[in-house]
């Protein structure tokens, strides 16, 4: 079972996530960050992975600590689930259109982080959301899961949409990467054997 229950607890944020990797979609949030959590919806509803999260943090400040905290809980998670690697794509990538928007993401489980993010927004804010603080969302995650991402917005004139066309593509290609292939079982997908 490809499950993890994860806490994290620091000054500025308490975090708690349930996995289930091998899900259908559901999700169940409650982070004080209502974009955030529209987000993370098309994250397991695209990824087929079952996730809950609930996260206090000190909003009151603003949403960057609880965010940033949640993507680097979201990494330790997928990373703990995930266990040895052993029998997995590895590789996984997504396109994703909404409307006039479309996004690429490609993520390779490689144990070695690195994100490469280039999404120009054309807004600040999506109501009171930051927009800055998706990158700072998928810098917590690839630091904790020890992936490497990129993510590109190809194109797209709402900021509303550029950021779903993301999270929507990123759901696909983890979705992709997690997978498992029973021609691979018990291997390693990486010639060093070692990820």
């Amino acid at each position: 079972m490809r499950q993890a229950s994860i806490e994290r607890n620091t000054l500025e944020t308490q975090i708690k996530i349930d996995i289930d990797l091998d899900g259908t979609g559901k999700a169940s949030f409650k982070t004080g960050v209502p974009f955030l959590e529209h987000m993370l919806e098309q994250i397991a509803r695209h990824g087929l992975i079952d996730l809950t999260i609930k996260a206090k943090g000190d909003n009151h400040i603003d949403d960057h600590h609880t965010v940033e905290d949640i993507g680097i809980s979201l990494g330790m998670a997928i990373k703990e689930a995930v266990g040895d690697k052993k029998g997995i794509t590895r590789y996984g990538h997504a396109y994703v259109p909404l409307d006039e928007a479309l996004s690429r993401v490609v993520i390779d489980l490689s144990g070695r982080p690195g994100l490469t993010f280039d999404v120009d927004f054309t807004r600040e804010t999506i109501g009171s959301f930051e927009t800055e603080l998706v990158f700072e969302f998928f810098q917590g995650f690839v630091n904790h899961a020890q992936a490497t991402l990129h993510i590109d917005c190809l194109r797209g004139n709402n900021s509303h949409h550029q950021a779903e066309t993301v999270f929507k593509a990123f759901g696909r290609a983890l979705r992709m990467a997690l997978s498992t292939d029973e021609r691979m079982a018990g291997q390693l997908p990486s010639t060093k054997g070692a990820l």
